[in-house]
């Protein structure tokens, strides 16, 4: 369009919809070793304190991937990584990308957004995207937490298996098994995430201390990444533990905290802390600059078709 900058064109629901679960999937192929490092460390008390013994396999994120490496090939670090695509498509995309359609909503179209309407959309689009796209985060635990046996055998052998499997021997309410303390981590994540996001963005401008551009995203990022990793990390614990458990290890989510609290101690909430926030740093850096360039892209290429000349 003659006379408007890209920077002023206002990416539509769709196209932030479309972008966000790009950014994601993109933001997922980089960090996922990351996150893998992750489940592993979070896992790694139970079953000790399942045995009884002491022995600690994994040690710190870079030692959680080379003995992952070393003992179960390369492979390993992207088990699961079918299914966590399918889940960032889901997930990011209706967490993320429909985030400023709901802010408008509950501010009836005004842009003008106080704290209080960010958390709520935060929290809306979090449970939201929970609701139908459970299942591809239990499947990703899953494979992320099963580490082959002597005899060559995995719990899983495929995306589909899995699906297949967990619905055939756990019934249908197993592909939701976690389905709460995951709603929970989502609203968390998700207020802190892009309600964080969002401020250190909007601050950056005000104050004119960056123009709207890469290192004000990178910036605005990192923060995020930060504040999100250390108000989320115990939920996430929770979710994975809980997700990953046998049938009738644990009554609830809360049962599985209260026993983390008791046999591990209140520092078992944060276990992988380190690989939660190189993970969350990094994949936030990733997701919301490939995010924001994605917008404007798809913007400009939406503007050259609808005007032509």
């Amino acid at each position: 369009m003659v006379g408007i900058k890209p920077t002023d064109l206002q990416p539509t629901a769709a196209v932030k919809f479309f972008g966000a679960g790009t950014a994601a999937c993109f933001a997922d192929l980089i960090t996922f070793p990351l996150d893998t490092a992750k489940v592993r460390l979070q896992i790694q008390g139970e079953s000790t304190a399942a045995s009884g013994s002491a022995v600690v396999k994994y040690r710190g994120v870079f030692g959680t991937i080379a003995t992952m490496v070393r003992t179960e090939g390369a492979r390993s670090l992207y088990n699961g990584l079918v299914a966590g695509l399918q889940r960032q498509m889901s997930f990011a995309s209706v967490r993320i990308g429909l985030y400023d359609s709901m802010k408008q909503f509950y501010t009836r179209g005004s842009e003008n957004a106080n704290i209080v309407t960010r958390l709520m959309a935060g929290c809306t689009t979090g449970a939201m995207a929970v609701a139908f796209a459970q299942p591809t985060d239990v499947v990703k635990v899953r494979f992320q937490a099963q580490v082959r046996q002597s005899d060559g055998l995995k719990r899983y052998n495929g995306t589909m298996d899995a699906y297949r499997t967990i619905a055939r021997d756990e019934g249908v309410r197993g592909l939701w098994k976690g389905c709460m303390p995951n709603i929970t981590r989502n609203a968390i994540v998700n207020c802190a995430e892009l309600v964080t996001y969002d401020i250190i963005k909007e601050l950056i401008l005000k104050h004119d201390l960056m123009t709207d551009n890469l290192p004000c995203h990178f910036t605005a990022a990192f923060g995020a990444g930060f504040c999100t990793t250390i108000v989320a990390s115990p939920v996430d614990v929770v979710k994975t533990r809980f997700m990953n458990s046998t049938a009738g290890q644990y009554s609830s989510a809360l049962n599985c905290a209260l026993a983390m609290l008791t046999k591990e101690g209140p520092t078992a909430f944060y276990k992988g802390f380190v690989p939660s926030f190189l993970r969350l740093g990094s994949w936030n850096i990733v997701m919301f600059v490939s995010y924001e360039q994605i917008k404007r892209g798809l913007t400009r290429t939406q503007s050259s078709w609808e005007s032509p000349f």
